[in-house]
């Protein structure tokens, strides 16, 4: 009787064992309804040498096993030849299912996910500004199409209220999550798709956990601080030597003595296009008052480049890294993560202000120059 009872729980610990994840590895399964067979992809953001791991999908199911040192963001794809938007989620070592449709793989159901709940947490607030953000966007587009200048400027304004919104929603989950890896990583969002300046960022970036600061994110964050804190209000502007579009080098320090605007911009940059009209109005206006304004090009077409000069009517100094284009070394320097942006710098070549646009530039060029 005993020797049975023995196997019975023998049995009982071998069954749980088979059941359990171990604490330091992952297994996702997944099911993706309306796609029985293929591959189904994992791609590694926080590695961009990595090659995607690959599953192959049966009877609509899949599953992955490995092992994450920390929980971090990936993407899920089923390839190039299948017109859906990827899933991001956040792996961690855990058992984690994955139920989604061929169709709509981005909205799939993911659970045992401890961060990625924490995630999802922030998501549903940020969904309702999601879809306003989707439909300005939606209506930029066709204001666009239509050249509607006055209308493209006043969704650019309520976009950037918009963006106001967000950062206030990252500030909340931040204060509140300093411990999860999901705060360093909107904190990364939020210093490069919302222009976040140091005086923003370094208190939120405080605030984590030693664990978060040490994460991919939380150094990705401090990294950035980095940058922001050479170009922030009351910094000496770098100096950097770029080439004019007839490959004169031209030095930024050559500017000292007047208020110089470095204004990073493109020709495919459709905001930028927008922008130039209020630029070469604030040029003409001030010019004579000791103003300068040195045009920095993310161009990678000499070609587009030269054109947009003309057709924009920029008369002030241009230059460019044409080979590199946004990936120059003066664009990772000044940390620009989008474009339109510009500096104001003083006669010193100190930076007074930032990310001034339309009346903004005009009135605070009144505010130094008269």
């Amino acid at each position: 009787m005993n020797k049975i009872l023995a196997l019975v729980l023998l049995s009982g610990i071998f069954a749980t064992a088979c059941n359990t994840q171990r604490a330091d590895s992952y297994t996702i399964t997944g099911k993706i309804t309306g796609m029985d067979t293929g591959h189904v992809y994992l791609y590694d953001i926080q590695n961009e040498d990595a090659v995607p791991d690959t599953a192959v999908i049966k009877n609509g199911s899949f599953e992955f096993t490995g092992s994450a040192e920390e929980p971090k963001f990936v993407y899920l794809g089923l390839g190039e030849s299948v017109p859906v938007q990827p899933l991001g989620f956040f792996l961690e070592n855990s058992r984690i299912v994955i139920n989604g449709s061929i169709d709509s793989l981005a909205k799939a159901k993911i659970t045992g996910s401890t961060t990625h709940a924490e995630f999802e947490q922030y998501n549903s607030g940020f969904a309702a500004i999601r879809e306003q953000q989707r439909s300005l966007i939606e209506e930029y587009q066709d204001a666009d199409v239509t050249g509607d200048i006055t209308k493209m400027e006043e969704i650019r304004n309520r976009f950037q209220l918009l963006e106001g919104d967000v950062k206030n929603l990252v500030n909340e989950f931040v204060k509140a999550h300093p411990a999860s890896y999901v705060s360093p990583f909107l904190l990364a969002q939020s210093a490069s798709a919302m222009d976040a300046g140091a005086e923003e960022l370094e208190p939120l970036y405080n605030a984590l956990s030693e664990k978060t600061k040490n994460s991919f994110f939380g150094k990705e964050v401090a990294k950035t601080l980095e940058v922001l804190k050479k170009t922030s209000i009351g910094a000496v502007a770098p100096d950097f030597t770029l080439n004019d579009p007839k490959g004169n080098p031209v030095s930024l320090s050559s500017f000292k003595g007047k208020y110089t605007l470095v204004d990073f911009w493109a020709s495919w940059c459709g905001p930028c296009r927008v922008e130039n009209p209020n630029v070469v109005k604030a040029y003409q206006a001030f010019q004579s008052k000791g103003f300068d304004i040195l045009g920095v090009s993310l161009d990678e077409s000499r070609e587009h480049w030269e054109k947009a000069i003309v057709d924009d009517q920029l008369a002030w100094t241009q230059v460019a890294d044409i080979e590199k284009g946004g990936r120059s070394d003066v664009a990772i320097e000044y940390g620009i993560k989008g474009i339109p942006m510009n500096f104001l710098l003083d006669r010193e070549g100190k930076i007074i202000a930032k990310n001034l646009r339309g009346a903004e530039l005009i009135q605070k060029l009144q505010e130094v120059l008269n």
